[in-house]
């Protein structure tokens, strides 16, 4: 029977994104396009894409999550992701990975989501 490690003390649960690159805005603006049809706040300020990694062959990876694992467009949010960003100019290949390590809490969402939710 294998052990299943815990994080290292110090390791971060949710990968950091490639904010560095040249595509990183672009990027983040595609995923500020995709909306969860129940909340009317855009997936990247409510804080539902954890990382996005972009090779020096401008491979995109995007690890997200979503509000509930039970939510009805659970398998159709990963494709409406990838679908934004693959038409853009210098994206080589899009991969979007669903977690739900860490959990999505509230805490995440931006500024700009807790006002127009009016949790501000």
């Amino acid at each position: 029977m294998t052990d299943i490690q815990d994080p290292a003390e110090g390791t971060p649960l949710i990968a950091p994104s490639s904010t560095g690159h040249p595509l990183y805005d672009a990027v983040t603006d595609a995923c500020r396009t995709v909306y969860d049809p129940e909340i009317p706040v855009n997936i990247y300020d409510l804080g539902l894409i954890y990382t996005i990694e972009i090779s020096s062959e401008n491979e995109v990876k995007i690890v997200m999550t979503l509000t509930a694992p039970g939510c009805p467009v659970a398998g159709d949010m990963p494709g409406w992701v990838a679908d934004a960003v693959e038409p853009l100019d210098g994206v080589k290949q899009v991969d979007v990975a669903l977690t739900w390590e860490p959990p999505w809490g509230m805490d995440m969402m931006s500024d700009e989501a807790r006002l127009e939710l009016g949790f501000m």
